[in-house]
């Protein structure tokens, strides 16, 4: 029996999470608001709650299947997902393998500079300071985490951009960078938030053509369809929208 909602905890930017009557799970809906540049633009993109939920569930499965601890329990509508109640760290960590965005802008590389190993790189969740990079001695003084935390907090990271990479590849999508968030259940850490366009960089193989959140960022138009298009790549021509999901 699925878990019934059962009052309001956190409304974000882009997501809703609600209290079950199961107190280790939590629900959380998916919205189609955008926002970018820190909540500065921002905007209603009709079907992207339902695209970034349904991405997300496939992608955390193919992370559990190959062993990296999530907090996934199951889709519970087009925009719903049940989720295991997690302590979050407020911690963003991202993982570079081609340069692109601020890491261009802050170090002067060239844009679409392949990156080998990959870059991480941690950042303080906090939006009144712009959720500002951060190290591990920023970290500790924040108290935010133990060394230990932040060490397989990195582990997990690459772990799943070693999983990912080739999964996305086969699929025809590059994946350029990602950020991910983690939580503390049961003495462990675990990846939570969610995987999708909004929280990735993802680039067509052959064409380069940008398949994510940077078509909002950069006023390229066709948001929506390219969030479609990596769904359908992930889970075929069924996860086309219908009456309901427009």
């Amino acid at each position: 029996m699925e878990p019934k909602a059962a009052g309001m905890l956190y409304e974000g930017k882009a997501k809703i999470v609600y209290a079950t009557d199961d107190p280790d799970l939590v629900l959380v809906f998916f919205k189609d608001d955008a926002t970018a540049f820190d909540g500065k633009k921002r905007a209603e993109i009709p079907d992207k709650g339902r695209c970034n939920n349904l991405i997300s569930a496939c992608l955390f499965e193919v992370l559990e299947q190959a062993g990296v601890p999530t907090h996934f329990v199951d889709v519970a509508g087009p925009r719903q997902m049940v989720v295991r109640r997690l302590e979050m760290i407020p911690l963003e960590v991202v993982v570079r393998n081609v340069a692109a965005g601020s890491l261009v802008r802050r170090l002067g590389l060239e844009e679409g500079r392949e990156l080998d190993p990959p870059v991480i790189e941690l950042y303080y969740k906090n939006d009144a300071l712009g959720d500002p990079m951060v190290n591990r001695h920023h970290v500790r003084a924040l108290g935010a985490a133990e060394p230990g935390e932040i060490d397989e907090m990195e582990r997990l990271a690459l772990r799943v951009n070693q999983v990912l990479r080739p999964f996305l590849a086969e699929r025809g999508l590059k994946l350029v960078d990602f950020k991910l968030e983690f939580g503390r259940a049961g003495g462990r850490i675990v990846l939570g938030d969610e995987i999708s366009p909004d929280t990735c960089r993802f680039r067509d193989i052959e064409t380069g053509e940008i398949l994510d959140k940077d078509r909002f960022r950069r006023d390229l138009g066709g948001v929506i369809d390219a969030y479609r298009e990596v769904l359908r790549r992930l889970v075929g021509d069924e996860a086309l929208p219908g009456d309901d999901a427009r």
